[in-house]
């Protein structure tokens, strides 16, 4: 028994078993199919001998099997392997807060309070650094969930604040949906309490919507990180990304010499994240007044 295949005319010939011919059959209609090329797929593949070998059924359908992933399903994986990447641009961008009332704070548990409640300020204070158009919506703020922090009001005394009555989605609040158009952006950065729900139910729409959209895992809490890990999946899987308060700082910023740059950004580094903002201090006090000790000039 031999498999053929030539370049101009593909013929195939297999075992003699009812599954193999099958399986033959379906390859055969699957490479001939408008999305294939023939001769393109399995001009590699010449004329291999099989007479030598007395192999069973299952040997022949898992030699099809072989064709079948070389030539349709890896080419087709190649085609559509390229890669988009977004990038933050603050001429494109603007930034939402969403649900971060002073009651829905308690629900956070997969980040500590006191770090989140200064990630949230810093996800507001982000559009003041860079001039982003920035829209504000609460829950049903005269119940329980409460209004914004007054520290986020204070940031955006001019902003647009969106308080829906009802809706669990902000896309499904009509007014929210025009003040985000209204902004002539096409990305978005979008950080809430809580992450499964506010953040990504959100998210999901605005991707959907077709615009890009960035969501802040410092600035958006809920339950469990297993609950947050579930919700950024699935965000992912839509094409959101999400990415923490350093990186969109970051990417917003390109480049230490730009507007806003090191000037603008070391302070609100030095008031969110300390982290780094100790490492600029380390490096200052060196500088200025640092002296090498015997053996430190390694």
């Amino acid at each position: 028994m031999h498999l053929f295949c030539s370049d101009s005319r593909s013929q195939w010939r297999v075992g003699s078993s009812t599954s193999a011919k099958s399986l033959e059959a379906g390859y055969k209609r699957r490479l001939e199919g408008p999305q294939s090329s023939t001769s393109t797929r399995v001009k590699n593949i010449r004329l291999l001998h099989l007479s030598s070998f007395n192999l069973p059924s299952d040997m022949y359908i898992a030699l099809w099997t072989l064709v079948y992933l070389t030539t349709w399903l890896l080419p087709a994986a190649q085609a559509n392997s390229g890669i988009k990447v977004m990038r933050l641009d603050k001429t494109k961008a603007a930034l939402l807060v969403v649900d971060h009332q002073v009651g829905l704070f308690q629900l956070v548990r997969d980040i500590n309070q006191v770090e989140y409640a200064s990630n949230v300020i810093a996800h507001a204070a982000l559009a003041v650094l860079f001039n982003l158009p920035t829209v504000l919506t609460t829950s049903t703020e005269t119940g329980p969930n409460g209004p914004l922090p007054k520290e986020v009001l204070q940031l955006h005394a001019n902003s647009t604040i969106i308080k829906r009555k009802g809706e669990v989605n902000a896309w499904d609040n009509e007014e929210f949906r025009a003040a985000v158009r209204a902004t002539n952006r096409s990305q978005f950065i979008i950080a809430g309490i809580t992450t499964d729900v506010c953040t990504a139910f959100l998210a999901l729409s605005l991707a959907e919507e077709g615009y890009e959209i960035f969501a802040n895992s410092d600035a958006s809490g809920t339950f469990t990180k297993t609950i947050a890990e579930d919700a950024n999946d699935r965000m992912r899987s839509a094409g959101v990304q999400v990415l923490g308060l350093f990186a969109i700082l970051s990417s917003l910023m390109h480049d230490w010499r730009s507007s806003p740059g090191a000037a603008e950004v070391f302070p609100f580094i030095d008031k969110y994240l300390p982290s780094y903002s100790y490492l600029a201090r380390a490096h200052a006090a060196a500088v200025t007044s640092g002296v090498l000790l015997p053996g430190e000039s390694i």
